[in-house]
């Protein structure tokens, strides 16, 4: 059984992930865990209810955000009507990045799936702050960031972009081995080069070591040279080979790292064309457990 975390704002862009979600789990047994937060005294945000009636402001907020959490779950039954899935109604009076860290803890979540809208600030071109956030913030489980106008294709193409500079886990690779898996994905690995050079001793290294974990999937290794930014260069790999899933490791100095750090003129081409896995470094610990005010229930 997956427990999957659907952050939502009740908007097209995050029905969209919702859907994406579903469809690329609609043969596995899952919990879906549909999460709407609320702060009407703090300035608010797309993932956040605003509207107020009578009553307080928290208390309509709450309504707004329970009501909107039923009528998301009855479409997703309505729609999909799968009975493999599970949806369960997440409405908080909190953060929305400390509620998905609690929530990962709390509900042994395997995955956050959220959309991706970039909005019109300099800062949030690459795939919206929101998105940014969680993924710089969650470490305890991956993040699938889907793009707001992404349709969903079966990722039996999978590329694991990587500069071999750092050893990897097994652990950290599940994710992605249980996505190839799943799907019967071939895994490329692209390596991106700034400049033509050997790879060093280290990187070798590091590249036996990952062949070695990826053994049981059909994988290949691609090495690639810049074009303009990193970012660029993924976006036309993934357009020559029809990627349709392109997963990261997040880590110091990783391509991830890079890319949210490119100048906006580079990086605006790479707007998250393709669902963006991210996978985070092991050992980070969770943040402790908040008071606040939440209401959990499954919406049938």
């Amino acid at each position: 059984m997956k427990n999957i975390l659907l952050p939502t704002d009740f908007s097209e862009n995050a029905w969209n992930a919702a859907r994406y979600a579903i469809e690329l789990f609609k043969n596995e047994n899952c919990t879906f865990y549909a999460l709407n937060t609320y702060t009407p005294h703090i300035a608010h945000s797309r993932f956040m209810a605003t509207n107020v009636g009578n009553g307080t402001e928290e208390d309509a907020a709450k309504t707004v955000s329970e009501k909107g959490l039923t009528a998301l779950i009855s479409r997703m039954n309505t729609e999909f009507n799968n009975p493999k899935h599970k949806f369960i109604a997440i409405s908080s009076f909190s953060m929305l990045v400390d509620e998905i860290k609690e929530a990962v803890d709390d509900y042994k979540i395997d995955l956050v799936i959220t959309g991706t809208k970039g909005s019109s600030g300099v800062d949030e071109v690459f795939m919206g702050s929101n998105t940014v956030r969680i993924i710089k913030t969650v470490k305890r489980c991956p993040v699938l960031a889907v793009p707001q106008n992404f349709k969903f294709k079966t990722p039996d193409e999978i590329a694991f972009a990587t500069d071999f500079n750092r050893f990897y886990t097994q652990s950290e690779l599940q994710p992605l081995l249980d996505m190839a898996s799943t799907f019967n994905a071939v895994i490329r690995i692209v390596h991106v080069q700034h400049k033509i050079t050997a790879l060093t001793e280290l990187q070798k290294f590091n590249l036996s070591m990952l062949r070695k974990y990826l053994k049981t999937a059909e994988h290949y290794v691609h090495t690639v040279s810049e074009l303009n930014s990193i970012s660029k260069t993924l976006e036309v790999f993934s357009e020559e080979l029809d990627i349709h899933l392109l997963a990261m490791l997040h880590y110091q100095h990783s391509y991830l790292e890079s890319i949210t750090r490119e100048s906006v003129v580079k990086r605006i081409a790479f707007h998250t064309q393709i669902p963006l896995l991210v996978i985070p470094e092991l050992g980070m610990s969770g943040s402790a457990k908040s008071k606040k005010e939440q209401s959990v229930y499954v919406s049938e």
